[in-house]
């Protein structure tokens, strides 16, 4: 039961995933400049993009690769505290001498699922990442990617593909940040994901092999004031997970929730090391914080059309007391916009058909409207009938006979039996002609 639920709201969020990229965006401004190659912030209330930056660009996504592990993990195992697996020492060997982040598991240690997801996401260990892929890909590695391939198409991810669990470098391992958006906003709404992602550290109970409990602590520095003394921190951010290695630079995936206001952030690609070779400061999470500012202080959700607005009219054939019809939002529609733009700013659109024939049904869809701002497509309403109207069977008889006495073929009929008619009248008049001729042939003969 447990998995024919998770299956249907997997499906679920993917469709709301489908339906947020076709209903379009707006993006604005921004009077700053940013260190990260490729960014994109959304506005989770609303499906919008609100700015982007190289959003389609193929980047490394290093540690922030785990937001897909996760997914995965979650989508085959049904129960997540009570699945136990034990790290073989396969673990421990592939990642040898790569210079990983690691969570400190140990060879033949039992740990549940929801352990490892913890060791991977907190401390983003990628020795908990190899774990969980050996079990979820029933021993083999290579089989879990397999699944994060198939999932990333599945969540109309289009310049997407895995080469490990745990984000090192391999040429064949990429994303962008649009594609690892739609990943993160999936897994938003999995279980325990942002109670995971938002802890600042994680302690490991004492298992079979460790007497002792463990602690281990966030990458996420945009969580923790005591950690650089505060530079990065960020009091509105909620979770989710960093990233960075030689060639993908910095990466991070955050959220963050003020005013009601719900935000998604996406950097990639923030250099690694400066210009003299010592390794750069945190700019994507700089990136972050400053585009939220701009975001909180600069943008709000405003009603664009409310259902029921009028949006236009249009021709009506066959009612007897009235020639328009009145169309109407079938659906409210609200965005994020400047905070100094006016709704009214929004350019509408309609697609109506010349006319529409009754009888006519309240709310009967007749066309649709569509709304941009800046030249850029908001989304697409469908327009509906104000009001129900009748047909008169009167209007409708003569409009049908005017439509068949007006008609071509009625026409070409029409012609053909006057022609025949024409014909019938001059051959009469000749065979009458003959007749007459001949009897007064016969009449003088007899003369």
């Amino acid at each position: 039961m447990q998995k024919l639920l998770r299956t249907v709201v997997s499906l679920a969020v993917c469709c709301c995933l489908a339906l947020s990229v076709t209903a379009g965006a707006a993006t604005f401004s921004i009077d700053f400049d940013l260190e990260s190659e490729g960014v994109v912030l959304i506005n989770l209330d609303t499906n919008t993009t609100v700015y982007e930056k190289n959003a389609d660009e193929r980047l490394e996504p290093a540690s922030i690769t785990k937001i897909m592990t996760y997914a995965v993990v979650c989508d085959h195992v049904e129960d997540l505290e009570g699945t136990m697996t034990t790290v073989s020492e396969n673990v421990n060997n592939e990642l040898t001498g790569t210079g990983s982040s690691m969570s400190g598991i140990i060879v033949g240690e039992e740990l549940s699922v929801l352990e490892l997801l913890n060791l991977m996401m907190v401390p983003s260990g990628n020795d908990a990442a190899l774990a969980l892929a050996e079990y979820v890909g029933g021993g083999d590695w290579h089989d879990f990617v397999d699944m994060m391939n198939e999932k990333a198409e599945e969540l109309g991810c289009e310049d997407t593909h895995f080469a490990n669990p745990h984000g090192l470098h391999d040429d064949d391992h990429y994303t962008t940040p649009n594609d690892m958006a739609k990943i993160t906003q999936y897994a938003l709404n999995l279980p325990h994901f942002t109670e995971i992602t938002n802890q600042l550290y994680y302690t490991l109970r004492a298992t079979n092999k460790s007497a002792e409990p463990r602690t281990v602590y966030s990458t996420n520095r945009m969580l923790n004031q005591n950690i650089d003394n505060g530079e990065y921190y960020y009091p509105y951010a909620v979770g989710i997970k960093t990233g960075s290695h030689d060639e993908a630079g910095y990466c991070l995936v955050s959220t963050a929730v003020k005013n009601g206001y719900n935000y998604l952030c996406v950097a990639m690609g923030c250099p690694y090391y400066t210009s003299d070779g010592s390794t750069n400061h945190h700019g994507e999470m700089l990136d972050s914080r400053n585009l939220y500012e701009w975001a909180f202080d600069n943008l709000e959700r405003q009603s664009v059309v409310s259902e029921g607005d009028a949006l236009g009219e249009v021709k009506l054939e066959y009612a007897w007391d009235q020639d328009r019809l009145q169309v109407v939002a079938a659906s409210d529609f609200s965005t994020i916009l400047p905070t100094s733009v006016e709704a009214s700013s929004i350019v509408v659109e309609t697609d109506l058909p010349d006319s529409v024939e009754a009888p006519v049904q309240k709310g009967q869809k007749v066309g649709t409207a569509t709304l941009s701002y800046a030249g850029q497509e908001l989304t697409t309403v469908d327009l509906v009938a104000a009001e129900s109207v009748e047909r008169s069977n009167l209007l409708h008889t003569i409009s049908q006979i005017r439509n068949v006495v007006t008609s071509r073929w009625f026409l070409v009929i029409v012609g053909v039996i006057l022609l025949l008619l024409v014909i019938y009248i001059i051959l009469a008049l000749i065979y009458n002609r003959k007749k007459n001729k001949l009897k007064k042939v016969k009449k003088f003969r007899r003369m």
